[in-house]
Parts: C-alpha cells; sequence; structure tokens
C-alpha cells in the first residue's frame, strides 16, 4: 500500500485528489491539510511515500515545508499548480511528476502510476541495503580523468573539462569544450566511473556534468530540457527526470 497526503488550501481541490486516489487500490490516503504548517507536521508524523502538494498556496512557501526532516529520506511529490511557472523548483523536493489544474484524469493516473515505480524502487533499494548488499563505493574510487585514443597516442581528459556524454554504439562521446573525444565504452560503465555528486544520467543516452547546467524547462510531454552554459540543450527524459533535484544544480 502506498501512503498518501494531501497538501492544499482549497478543500475543493483536497476532494477532488481523494477522489481519484480513492479508485486506486493501491494508494491511500492517510491525511489532509490545509495548509504548510499542517502539511509539515503531518509529514513529520505520518511518514506518507507521497505528498500531493499545491506548490501556489497563499502566505507560505511551499516547497520549504519538505525539507530538513533530520536525514530521513523526504517522501515523493506531486506538485499541483495552476500553471508551469515552478518545475525547475519541483524538481529540488523530489518531485515525481507536475499535475496542472484543472486536474485532468489521465494526466493524474500517469502521476499517480510514476509514483508507484518510484516508489518500488525505493522499497527494493532499501531492502538490498538492509541486507548488506548495498555498498557505496569510496570517494576515492571515482575516476579523475578518462583516457582516449587518439592516432596512435593515449591522451588523457580530465573529468573536469567534461561538459556532457553521448552514447554512439557502442561507444561514448566525450563533448569537452569544443572538442569532442570518441572511447569504447558503455553508458553504463562510464556512469558508474563519475562522480555521482558531479554528473546525472539525464537519458539513456546523455550524462551531464551538473555544474554546466545553465537552466531547466519542463515539458508539455513531461520530460524535461536542460541548457548547458555554452547553449546545447539537452532532453531530459522522465526515466532520469528525478535525478536533476535542484539541490544538486547550482543555477544562477
Amino acid at each position: 500500500m502506498i501512503r498518501a497526503l494531501i497538501v492544499d488550501n482549497e478543500p475543493q481541490a483536497r476532494h477532488g485528489v481523494r477522489t481519484r486516489l480513492h479508485r486506486a487500490p493501491d494508494m491511500r490516503v492517510v491525511g489532509e491539510a490545509a495548509s504548510g504548517e499542517a502539511g509539515r507536521r503531518m509529514i513529520e508524523a505520518l511518514r506518507p511515500d507521497v505528498v500531493f502538494l499545491d506548490i501556489q498556496m497563499p502566505g507560505m512557501d511551499s516547497f520549504g515545508l519538505l525539507t530538513g526532516f533530520d536525514g530521513a529520506e523526504p517522501p515523493l511529490v506531486i506538485c499541483l499548480a495552476p500553471h508551469g511557472g515552478y518545475a525547475l523548483r519541483a524538481f529540488g523536493v523530489h518531485a515525481v511528476d507536475y499535475v496542472m489544474k484543472p486536474i485532468d484524469d489521465t494526466r493524474f493516473d500517469h502521476a499517480v502510476h510514476a509514483v508507484r515505480q518510484r516508489v518500488e524502487e525505493r522499497r527494493a533499494h532499501q531492502v538490498l541495503r538492509a541486507s548488506g548488499n548495498v555498498v557505496a563505493p569510496p570517494r576515492a574510487s571515482w575516476e579523475t580523468r578518462v583516457s582516449v585514443k587518439q592516432g596512435g597516442r593515449t591522451l588523457w581528459v580530465s573529468v573536469n573539462e567534461i561538459d556532457w556524454i553521448q552514447a554512439s554504439g557502442d561507444y561514448v562521446t566525450l563533448h569537452v569544450g569544443t572538442r569532442s573525444h570518441m572511447i569504447h565504452e558503455s553508458m553504463d560503465g562510464i556512469e558508474r566511473r563519475l562522480d555521482p555528486l558531479c554528473f546525472a544520467r539525464i537519458h539513456r543516452s546523455t550524462i551531464v556534468a551538473l555544474d554546466r547546467v545553465h537552466c531547466l524547462r519542463l515539458l508539455p510531454t513531461r520530460d524535461a530540457l536542460v541548457t548547458l552554459r555554452d547553449g546545447t540543450a539537452l532532453r531530459v527524459s522522465r526515466r532520469f527526470r528525478h535525478r536533476l533535484g535542484q539541490d544538486r544544480l547550482r543555477l544562477p
């Protein structure tokens, strides 16, 4: 069972979300809050799996109530808003999806499906972690440079110089400023070698250096688009979108 909390200052809006959730046999509404302060207390007390959050409640910063929970894993979030202007901040609160009001039933069902997938992933990871099968690699294991074959020579490219990485069949292309280097490596392989605090997989064929990201924009398709500081635009797929939390980005 997936435990859901609804936080919205409008009774009619809460009723609409509650009614839709009651149609899903695996979703259980454990509480409702009409204000951010009440919502925060309920999050701390009930520890819901997901919060359906109105992010434009008057007189408060809705995002603030989702931070600082003593190291506990924060709940997943479905953001509810009248427009897409809050999309960037939504990523920073572990937003699974962003549903605009008035709520469309099909769109809402897609969001609930995404929650199911994320909850399953979290619970599977918790089981592995409890069994001792998940061990974080030591900091020293991350690569600091990547070897590149070029004209019979071996060059070394510092990972700090890499802007983004693109899959090219059985190879990956390292984009380094105006230059590019192709190496025989899979995306999964190169991802395992890079520090996850510095790089994020945003698509099955794309890895991006987080400090190169200039802006992030939500698309109507539920994908997103990142623009790098050099103007390069890269698509972020729904599967990997949660990896670009605003707490990981340093946007101007």
